[in-house]
């Protein structure tokens, strides 16, 4: 934390009513992460007894549940019918970081007509005209540049022909970015006049929600340059602490929502962390944010010369991601913040020994990996880059890079194995002779949903790490750790003869744990079958180990039971068995949540789940939650007695269910995931 003495004075009085702008309908690039963020915000408002009204549309969510806010409005988050609510409710607060962008382009919208000074409503937390400075890409630019935080070479324009004046100026290719856009909306490259004209048709036809004229900065292009974020939170009194940092797989060109993403950031130099880490303190309180904020930047791999692209003056999907990759509650605290709270009075809800102002501290690796549907449409473009397409995401926990991400791939239930090169993944056939290389170096060129399965697949085609990075800028220890588990592979391959069958022994399974291969992936290679390797498995005495999520990295003991499991957690020095950080249940309820979001299967399967996990707990049932969705609510850290942040398989939840003795399992409320695994766990 950055010290920041004296000790803050007392804080204003608090509101009597408070009127929440929830995020509508689930959308791409507005899904259940706004569902999270705004129970959680119901929930630390009704502690200090306000009274909290909703509004928002949107029946499946666990906010608009009975018992959540003591007065729900079912009406569109437009300024016509929120001004109707104001009206009738006459709330003295009003809080827009809970909703996604259409509740804060709903807010700037009330407060530029005079609605919210007309009825005396105060915004909380962060205030309009920072919203305004944030999202007005000018303003934006003037805001840094007071400061002399670098952004891009960029200039505003409202019309093509200043667009293309100012493209001619700065120099192709060029990167055109849209105000008050979701997901990144109309924002994309432009290598050429025609492609610039072309998008700035369509930006400047959109209609804008806040009232204002439509706006787009063109800006240089930083081809190559890293993408990394961190996530902040500030207070009123200006202690300020950054929660968790982030980086992308893929360069900058790739929406975040559309990259994997790891946290923390892994090939930062210490150098070069703390320089961005001072960076986005410098930046959020020189713009006055209140409560949590998301700040991206492009970083050179070749200096620590960087370009802060864009600040989010509200929660968001990385947030969601960043509070459940640390343990940390975001949007509670921001919640909180909003009302006048220090970062020194709140307590962290996890370890119950520290407050809010400690910065997390993570012994772990999280990738998230977003979910694509493409395939289900026609004539739909498969390529990926500065607008979000992806429809969900899942979040893996483990103690090394390799283990994650297979893990991760896993959970997106595609049918990935893991890391794999099969056609089927790779979205096409690359067994044509001559024309591998071809096809390989067009799919890594041009990034698709299925870039990561090709990259394994051009490592069995002999590509070098060095060679893939020529064509991507992925960075190189990214690529070396999917080589490594190439490597892992053909060992295991190489344990089948003709004459004895499968030779596997203990050390070689115990690194393809390690390395995240799961037991029908390593029978596969084997030419055993899943059930025959889980029995060798246990014969060697190899099991995954049960580790805590804190926010500390064990430094203060925890009090919440968030957990995951790896097998490169430290084992004793006999019989290889892995140390856990918790004792087994011994009993209880296990509910199996439904994975990532996807076309058919969304936020009303995490409200099934919910309300399971508190029937059970009503009923004097322990409650246990599997689920890897970090946009859901099912996995807060307050939602269940205990929590899994796991792949739903049936490796892992037989993993599960063996160690902690649960008297049952409840299939039937997280969609076909759970489903498909009822037979297999009959038989099992």
């Amino acid at each position: 934390m950055t010290p920041n003495p004296p000790l803050p004075t007392p804080r204003s009085p608090l509101p009597n009513k408070v009127l929440i702008l929830g995020s509508g309908g689930l959308k791409i690039g507005q899904a259940g992460e706004f569902d999270y963020s705004g129970s959680q915000a119901i929930k630390a408002l009704r502690e200090e007894g306000i009274k909290v009204v909703l509004i928002n549309p949107n029946i499946a969510t666990i906010q608009t549940s009975e018992g959540m806010a003591d007065a729900t409005y079912y009406l569109p988050v437009t300024p016509e019918y929120v001004r109707q609510v104001i009206e009738k409710e006459k709330p003295d607060g009003l809080l827009l970081s809970f909703g996604g962008q259409t509740a804060l382009n709903c807010g700037v919208a009330l407060d530029r007509d005079g609605t919210l000074a007309e009825y005396g409503v105060k915004v909380l937390g962060t205030s309009v005209k920072t919203i305004e400075d944030t999202e007005d890409r000018e303003l934006f630019v003037k805001r840094l540049d007071e400061i002399g935080a670098l952004s891009p070479r960029s200039v505003a324009v409202t019309d093509t022909a200043s667009a293309l004046k100012a493209a001619g100026e700065i120099g192709y290719p060029v990167m055109a970015r849209v105000a008050y856009a979701l997901g990144g909306a109309g924002s994309g490259i432009c290598r050429n006049e025609k492609e610039l004209s072309k998008r700035c048709g369509m930006a400047f036809a959109r209609t804008n929600e806040t009232g204002a004229s439509p706006q787009i900065l063109v800006e240089e292009w930083l081809g190559g340059w890293k993408e990394i974020e961190f996530e902040v939170v500030r207070d009123s009194f200006d202690n300020c602490i950054t929660v968790c940092s982030m980086e992308n797989f893929d360069p900058l060109g790739i929406h975040t929502g559309e990259s994997i993403v790891a946290a923390p950031a892994q090939t930062l130099s210490d150098s070069e962390f703390q320089k961005l880490r001072k960076v986005a303190i410098d930046v959020i309180r020189h713009l006055g944010i209140i409560g949590e904020c998301n700040i991206q930047y492009a970083l050179d791999p070749f200096s620590e010369d960087y370009r802060i692209i864009e600040v989010n003056a509200r929660l968001s999907r990385s947030s969601a991601l960043a509070s459940k990759a640390t343990g940390y509650p975001l949007a509670f605290v921001a919640a909180k913040l909003a009302l006048g709270y220090s970062l020194l009075d709140i307590e962290n809800r996890i370890t119950r020994a520290t407050k809010s102002c400690f910065e997390p501290a993570i012994d772990y690796v999280v990738v998230k990996v977003p979910r694509w549907d493409l395939a289900k449409f026609k004539n739909v473009d498969l390529r990926i880059g500065s607008e979000m397409k992806s429809v969900g995401e899942v979040m893996s926990i483990a103690r090394t890079f390799e283990e994650a991400i297979q893990k991760a791939l896993r959970m997106t239930g595609i049918g990935a194995p893991g890391l794999a090169g099969e056609d089927a993944l790779c979205g096409g056939s690359f067994t044509q002779p001559g024309k591998i290389d071809a096809k390989i170096r067009d799919a890594l060129s041009m990034p698709t949903d299925r870039r990561i399965f090709v990259i394994y697949r051009a490592l069995v085609e002999g590509w070098t790490a060095d060679k893939i990075h020529s064509l991507t800028k992925i960075d190189k220890w990214f690529l070396h750790k999917i080589a490594n588990v190439y490597e892992t592979e053909k060992e295991l391959r190489g344990t089948v003869s003709s004459e004895q069958g499968s030779v596997l022994v203990r050390e070689l399974l115990a690194k393809a744990k390690r390395l995240g291969f799961s037991d029908s992936r390593i029978g596969e290679f084997c030419s055993l079958s899943e059930k025959e390797v889980r029995a060798l498995r246990e014969e060697f005495r190899i099991f995954p180990a049960v580790k805590q999520i804190d926010t500390l990295a064990a430094e203060y003991p925890a009090k919440t039971n968030y957990l995951y499991m790896s097998y490169c957690a430290a084992e004793t020095a006999s019989g290889g068995i892995p140390i856990d950080d918790v004792s087994p249940a011994g009993r209880g309820v296990m509910v199996l949540g439904s994975g990532a979001y996807r076309i058919g299967s969304s936020v009303e399967f995490d409200w099934c789940c919910v309300n399971a996990a508190l029937t059970a707990r009503k009923l004097g049932r322990y409650s246990i939650m599997v689920n890897c969705n970090p946009e859901t609510v099912s996995t807060d850290y307050d939602m269940c007695d205990r929590l899994y942040f796991e792949e739903l398989t049936l490796e892992r939840i037989l993993d599960i269910y063996e160690r902690e003795k649960a008297d049952g399992i409840i299939l039937s409320m997280g969609g076909q995931i759970p489903n498909n695994l009822a037979t297999k766990l009959f038989d099992a």
